[in-house]
């Protein structure tokens, strides 16, 4: 497979990561097993959790994962800090970040972090100190790259300049929403991470499992619990020119239209991985046929167009 270089690091994963908010939630610890076997044994090797993800569940279970299979330096792990634990807050502040990483290394039964992100923008802590902090965690081996999530390019850009400025470690990946159907997220920074060298990861990749083709009308919003709010935001006429054009690409390729849809995010500029999140073992196999997917350039302009 294709294996993508994560900004400036010596990180090297698959077109598609495995997004863990999944692990404690709607997959429990032996399931949730079974499933990460899968992934790798697909190939695949990459995995991001949070902290906050069932409040330390999902870095506890891809922990006691880890130690079971004796992997640990086969695979890549990310995690992130600075969303409300229960506190009342988004934090980003040093005195947080060096506390939490404790948490987080000894949930994941790890002494070192791939990718450790901040989760969330903290509008009450300056970059500066969060930078500082993360880069202090850098130099003390307990971190080895950084990354960011939910960045607008004004933030962006500054951590970039503050971070050059002091000679610290920078943010090397930003991980926003981006898919098919919702490009505003990772659209807003496109441009400067291709400029910098700062890879994109993009979140909900199957739009809430829209671009998977399983809701396709009103009547499908009881298809899931989460059904009604797929069906009330994109079953419309755009969402249905984006599914149309799916299904003409599938029809092409033999791919399901989950698998163009990853193939999709995977060929755009500044993009270094796809997040997704599988609860079964036939799922993960579709992930890992869509991480292997290439899409022809007139395939990639239908798709593209359909939800321009």
């Amino acid at each position: 497979m294709d294996k993508r270089r994560l900004g400036r690091t010596d990180l090297e994963t698959e077109p598609v990561i495995f997004g863990c908010n999944v692990l404690g939630w709607t997959l429990e610890e032996n399931d949730a097993f079974r499933v990460l076997d899968a992934f790798v044994d697909h190939g695949l090797n990459a995995f991001d959790t949070a902290d906050v993800y069932g409040k330390g569940k999902s870095e506890t279970i891809l922990g006691k994962w880890l130690t079971a299979r004796g992997n640990r330096d086969r695979v890549i792990v990310m995690t992130k800090v600075g969303s409300d634990m229960g506190r009342g807050r988004r934090d980003l502040t040093a005195k947080w970040i060096t506390e939490e990483v404790e948490h987080s290394l000894k949930r994941l039964q790890t002494d070192v972090i791939d990718l450790y992100q901040s989760h969330w923008p903290d509008p009450e802590t300056p970059q500066e100190e969060t930078l500082g902090a993360f880069d202090r965690l850098v130099q003390a081996g307990k971190v080895r790259w950084l990354g960011s999530s939910n960045q607008d390019a004004a933030l962006l850009g500054e951590a970039l300049d503050i971070s050059t400025r002091n000679g610290w470690a920078r943010y090397e990946t930003v991980q926003n929403e981006y898919n098919l159907a919702d490009r505003e997220g990772f659209g807003r920074v496109q441009q400067m991470c291709v400029d910098n060298d700062v890879s994109g990861i993009g979140y909900f990749s199957l739009a809430r499992g829209f671009l998977s083709g399983k809701y396709r009308s009103a009547a499908d919003a009881d298809k899931s619990p989460r059904g009604a709010n797929v069906v009330s935001k994109y079953i419309n006429e755009r969402g249905l020119r984006i599914l149309a054009a799916l299904d003409e690409v599938s029809t092409r390729t033999g791919a399901k239209p989950a698998e163009v849809a990853l193939a999709w995010i995977a060929a755009q500029p500044g993009v270094g991985a796809a997040i997704a999140s599988a609860t079964t073992v036939e799922q993960v196999e579709s992930l890992a046929k869509g991480a292997r997917l290439k899409l022809s350039d007139a395939d990639g302009r239908l798709l593209t167009a359909a939800g321009t």
